[in-house]
C-alpha cells in the first residue's frame, strides 16, 4: 500500500477543501456536517491513494466519495444525532456572511434546497453547482441519465414553488409586477 507524500497531499487538501466543503454544505445544509463530510472524503482518498493517485480526475473521486458519505450520513442520522451544547453557534462561517442582496438570495436558495429530498438535492448540486453533465451526474449517483433528468425537473419545480412561497411570505410585492 502506497502512502501519499505528506507535502503533496497537504497541497491537494488545501487546494480542494474549500470547494469540496461548499459542495458538501449544499448537499447537507449544515456547515459543521459539511466539514465532517469533507474530512471523510479526504480520509478515504488518503486510504485509497495508491489506486486513485494514478487517476487523472481526483476531483471526480472526491465528489463521488463526498456524495456517498452524505447519503450514508442521511441514512444513519437518526441513530447518531448529536446536539451541540450551545445555540449560539453560527450557521455559516463569518467569511461567508455578507449583508448584500446576493447573500440574501443565496440564503433563500440554500434554505429552499434543504427542503428537497436528498436525491433531488444531490442532482441539483451536481448539475448546477458542480456543473456536471447529465451523464456524469448519473455516473456519480449510480443511476440512469433519465433518472437524473426527472430528478432535476422535479427538484427545480419544487425549488420554484418553495422560493416563490418564501419570497411571497417575506414580501408579497416581490412576486408582483407593477407598472412604473
Amino acid at each position: 500500500m502506497q502512502r501519499p507524500d505528506d507535502d503533496e497531499f497537504s497541497e491537494l487538501v488545501a487546494a480542494r477543501s474549500h470547494t469540496l466543503r461548499r459542495t458538501a454544505y449544499l448537499m447537507c445544509g449544515d456547515w459543521h456536517q459539511a466539514e465532517d463530510l469533507t474530512q471523510i472524503a479526504f480520509i478515504k482518498l488518503h486510504a485509497a491513494w495508491g489506486r486513485v493517485r494514478r487517476r487523472e480526475d481526483l476531483d471526480a473521486y472526491l465528489r463521488k466519495t463526498l456524495l456517498r458519505a452524505c447519503i450514508d450520513e442521511k441514512r444513519h442520522a437518526r441513530w447518531r444525532r448529536e446536539f451541540p451544547g450551545s445555540d449560539d453557534l453560527p450557521d455559516r462561517p463569518a467569511a461567508d456572511r455578507a449583508p448584500d442582496q446576493a447573500a440574501a438570495d443565496r440564503d433563500l436558495l440554500v434554505a429552499a434546497l434543504r427542503t428537497l429530498p436528498p436525491g433531488q438535492r444531490a442532482v441539483l448540486v451536481l448539475r448546477f453547482w458542480e456543473d456536471q453533465s447529465v451523464e456524469e451526474a448519473a455516473r456519480l449517483l449510480g443511476c440512469s441519465a433519465g433518472t437524473v433528468k426527472s430528478q432535476t425537473a422535479r427538484g427545480l419545480a419544487a425549488l420554484r414553488v418553495e422560493i416563490a412561497s418564501s419570497a411571497h411570505t417575506a414580501d408579497p410585492d416581490l412576486l408582483t409586477w407593477k407598472e412604473g
